[in-house]
């Protein structure tokens, strides 16, 4: 999700900033191959261990990380709708499926066979509905304005209940666990992903809905950046991939903010927010690189 963020972040760069589009092009090829390796491995581990993959959908935070998979080609879709339109058009249709899907898989889980607590919700449970308000922005190229419509009104209303229940978890019990507090920054992603899908459905008009999506975003990005000596003090986990596709998220509407209000400051914003969320996933990557040679990862917890 992170490096897919991170190439149509790069792509909208090249579009507004006149940035260099090779970057777009090296990022896409890379999270197709990432993506695929991913699922790939997943796969391997359904087929062997099959009572480890039904307990995890069992889990109150991996439960909701099936949908990251259905996420990441669903992002993949909108890397590839220039450079191949009909491979991204795929892309979409088996995203938007799998991911409706997953989604009923989820809430099913919620409601009706789990045994879940309040302790127990983090941010992490945004996941499902980042999805859904993902579909529009590419789905209006390739099917009914009523689709869209559909995956966009799913995913904001869950957004909404569910940023009340992980706030109340927040307020009113202990912290999150350290290895899980990088999971914070999923806050800015809905409404930011929100603000770009709502723009693909309305015809890109910067009405007052959409400065209330863009805005709440931006709340969420100032928020999190003055906690930033704390999140710099957590030591490495692979949830550290949570601050990837959010900043990805906030830095592409950002950038879409200056090109359609014609305002220089959001145009800076998303060139200073551009640089750090690449040296973010960059160094991400490579600590999860070294992570895996070092036998650190795939552990028992």
């Amino acid at each position: 999700m992170g490096l897919a963020g991170l190439s149509i972040a790069w792509l909208k760069a090249g579009h507004v900033l006149g940035a260099p589009m090779v970057v777009a092009d090296i990022l896409r090829y890379l999270a197709t191959v990432v993506w695929l390796l991913i699922l790939g491995v997943y796969l391997l581990k359904l087929t062997r261990f099959p009572k480890a993959v039904l307990e995890e959908r069992q889990h109150p935070v991996k439960l909701n990380f099936f949908a990251a998979i259905s996420i990441g080609l669903i992002l993949l879709a909108i890397t590839w709708s220039q450079a191949t339109p009909e491979l991204g058009r795929w892309m979409w249709v088996f995203g938007a499926i799998g991911h409706l899907l997953i989604t009923l898989m989820t809430v099913s889980i919620w409601l009706f066979r789990s045994q879940f607590k309040i302790p127990q919700i983090t941010a992490a449970w945004f996941i499902p509905a980042v999805g859904n308000i993902l579909v529009p922005i590419s789905g209006v190229q390739y099917a009914p304005a009523d689709i869209s419509w559909f995956f966009f009104s799913v995913g904001l209303t869950f957004w909404v209940v569910l940023m009340t229940l992980v706030l109340y978890r927040l307020f009113f019990y202990d912290p999150l666990p350290i290895k899980l507090q990088p999971t914070l920054f999923i806050f800015i992603a809905p409404p930011a992903v929100g603000f770009l899908a709502y723009l693909s459905l309305n015809g890109g008009s910067l009405d007052a809905f959409a400065r209330i999506l863009y805005f709440i975003a931006l709340f969420f990005t100032l928020f999190l950046a003055v906690h930033i000596r704390h999140f710099l003090r957590i030591p490495f986990f692979l949830t550290a991939w949570a601050y990837s596709f959010p900043l990805a998220a906030i830095t592409i509407a950002s950038l879409e903010m200056g090109a359609l209000s014609a305002q220089s400051f959001y145009s800076v914003l998303g060139t200073v927010l551009l640089l750090i969320t690449t040296v973010v996933i960059t160094v991400v990557f490579v600590k999860t690189i070294l992570a895996i040679s070092r036998g650190k990862v795939f552990l028992p917890e």
